[in-house]
């Protein structure tokens, strides 16, 4: 099986603002030390370029999803009866039932005539949520979207695991997009190969295995069948198989518009695996933005947060051809050229373990 990076192109949407939410709790990498020995951790910090990352206590995605949400639609000044549809992606939902989405529509006091619904992808999940939010508006079957991307990966971390411990952080994000004639066409390239499945995975806990007696990544005193597993060897050989090929469909794409990428916003994986990929496809390295000193790898919520801590967290506008590609668990991939035209980005929310809510 091989992957042809075919072009898929759509028209009439435009995005209007993100906003991004961090919990409070921040955890240094340091803090490791005892665990796996000074020499170990440093090394770690230095080939990730991860120093702390913000973690929830008790709060979930959605939380996080909705404080961002509430700064967008107020610093916007969105009338929340035009939001017709509500996505949610996220791997760590509220509840195996209902719908994540479907919480998340009653808590933001949106109309019951939104659409919503969940999409449980990981670091591939923001550019797939705009393609799918943006391929409902260009059809028409949407005029004003919210697209809530968020993860809360600390969770199915065991802390005992070098691989994943000092790496991933929480947060969640909010876009918000509406139908534009006038707005730049958005190329886009999507791509899975499922024979990676297991290298990525979290083996109990779902319907496969319920009652986790899988045993196939357990390692006593490292991780048990409900932790994530990571076998960080194959996911480091599939990025450079696959996003390099990626990048070069989007960079013919965009040849005929006659324009330059401006910025290059890929999943923010770790330095290591970013500095490799601007390597191998000879990228300005000004051009590629890396933020993940202060906040980890955050899964599907990593484009966004990276595009806010790039703009600052004083609010403001944001223009300029952005490309942007998550690349991860699945194996999945997906990319695309999106025209930033005075993009509203809202300063940075930080919340608190009280704002999680627990449905009664």
């Amino acid at each position: 099986m091989t992957a042809n990076n075919q072009v898929r192109l759509v028209k009439n949407v435009r995005i209007k603002g993100i906003a991004c939410a961090l919990p409070e709790k921040v955890e240094e990498v340091t803090s490791l030390y005892d665990s796996f020995g000074a020499d170990s951790v440093n090394k770690i910090i230095g080939s990730t370029g991860v120093e702390r990352r913000h973690v929830v206590t008790q709060e979930c995605s959605s939380d996080l999803c909705v404080s961002a949400a509430e700064r967008l639609i107020a610093d916007l000044g969105v009338d929340k009866s035009s939001i017709d549809t509500l996505i949610f992606v996220s791997q760590t939902h509220d509840y195996t039932l209902p719908a994540t989405a479907c919480v998340l529509q009653e808590r933001l006091g949106l109309p019951m005539q939104t659409a919503a619904f969940d999409v449980a992808m990981g670091c591939s999940g923001y550019v797939y949520g705009l393609w799918m939010a943006s391929s409902l508006l260009s059809g028409g079957g949407s005029r004003r979207a919210l697209l809530l991307v968020g993860d809360t990966i600390s969770k199915i971390v065991s802390p005992a695991d070098r691989s994943v411990a000092a790496l991933f952080g929480d947060a969640g994000t909010a876009t918000l997009l509406d139908f534009d004639p006038s707005a730049s066409d958005i190329p886009f390239v999507l791509g899975t190969d499922g024979r990676g499945a297991l290298n990525l995975v979290v083996p109990a806990g779902g319907y496969r295995d319920r009652n986790g007696s899988s045993t196939h990544t357990v390692e006593e005193g490292v991780r048990g069948p409900y932790d994530l597993y990571m076998n960080g060897a194959e996911i480091f050989a599939f990025t450079l198989a696959r996003v390099p090929a990626l990048v070069t469909a989007l960079h013919e794409a965009n040849a005929a518009t006659g324009k330059d990428i401006d910025k290059y916003v890929f999943h923010q994986a770790n330095r290591f695996m970013l500095d490799h990929l601007v390597k191998r496809m000879k990228l300005d390295r000004e051009k590629v933005v890396l933020d993940v000193t202060d906040v980890g790898n955050t899964s599907c919520a990593s484009i966004p947060l990276a595009i806010s801590l790039h703009t600052g967290k004083a609010g403001g506008n944001l223009s300029g051809r952005l490309m942007l590609a998550g690349f991860g668990v699945g194996y999945s991939w997906a990319g695309c050229i999106a025209e930033f035209d005075n993009v509203w980005i809202s300063p940075l929310t930080i919340t608190s373990a009280s704002d999680a809510e627990i449905l009664s």
